[in-house]
């Protein structure tokens, strides 16, 4: 109850950020999700929820955004970026989450449209540390996620299409793998993303067309199968590569 006390006046009531944060852990793809406790009393499972609460009166949505982020997870000097805007008015219709509502909120009842964030990130490359209302936060895998608040569900559904969407035009994934990499790895990690087998010939086949591709001299030591070649990705020539073609596309 006493998160009431923390200046409930410089909160709007009706407009919020939630932020889909996408991690990869060179295996799987997962979204990150907070343990938002439960209202007192309550002898109800856990609820996880994304990282998300409401905007103050006094900042923009990008700046709520990585404030909230920060606040509940630890999280900060995260690119996000806006992909929607989820307002329906059965948002809330679970009675758990009004009465979980009632124990932060000064005006639980009130309407609350929410701006939606996402992100991809190297999962070992950052360190989890929940507070306020987050009793923890957990990296769940992407296709076995817990019960979720709200329609948590439906904001991440529409996170994952929208980063699907981009890791075909934008080179997304060069940004989760090592400085050196090799083609299984780049595979490997397009398929977590767009959950589903790519064909191995194929990506191959269509990846070296690209000529940001850069192959190395070095291969890999010490592997119980036949050494695979290193490459790099070169970001000036993707960018000169994107500027070239009229219609990029990865066609992975």
């Amino acid at each position: 109850m006493g998160l009431k006390s923390v200046s409930e006046t410089k909160l709007n009531p009706n407009v919020s950020v939630d932020c889909v944060i996408f991690g990869f852990d060179s295996e799987k793809l997962k979204v990150l999700l907070i343990d938002r406790g439960q209202e007192p009393g309550a002898e109800s499972e856990k609820v996880y929820a994304l990282p998300g609460n409401l905007i103050k009166t006094d900042e923009n949505l990008d700046q709520a955004a990585d404030r909230v982020l920060k606040e509940l997870t630890g999280l900060k000097n995260i690119y996000l970026e806006q992909f929607g805007s989820f307002g329906n008015p059965d948002r809330l219709n679970k009675e758990s989450d009004l009465q979980w509502l009632k124990s932060i909120r000064a005006e639980p009842d009130a309407r609350v449209i929410t701006v939606a964030y996402y992100s991809l990130i190297k999962i070992d490359q950052y360190e989890l540390h929940a507070s306020s209302f987050a009793k923890e936060a957990f990296w769940y895998d992407i296709d076995d996620l817990p019960t979720l608040g709200f329609d948590h569900l439906e904001i991440i559904e529409a996170g994952l299409k929208e980063l699907k969407f981009k890791s075909k035009y934008e080179p997304l994934g060069f940004e989760l793998l090592p400085e050196k990499f090799t083609l299984s790895q780049l595979k490997h990690l397009y398929e977590a993303i767009l959950g589903t087998d790519l064909d191995k010939r194929n990506f191959r086949r269509k990846i070296l067309k690209k000529d940001f591709l850069i192959p190395l001299e070095e291969k890999q030591i010490g592997v119980p199968h036949k050494p695979a070649q290193y490459f790099v990705f070169n970001k000036k020539k993707y960018e000169d590569y994107r500027q070239n073609v009229d219609d990029f596309y990865f066609q992975l």
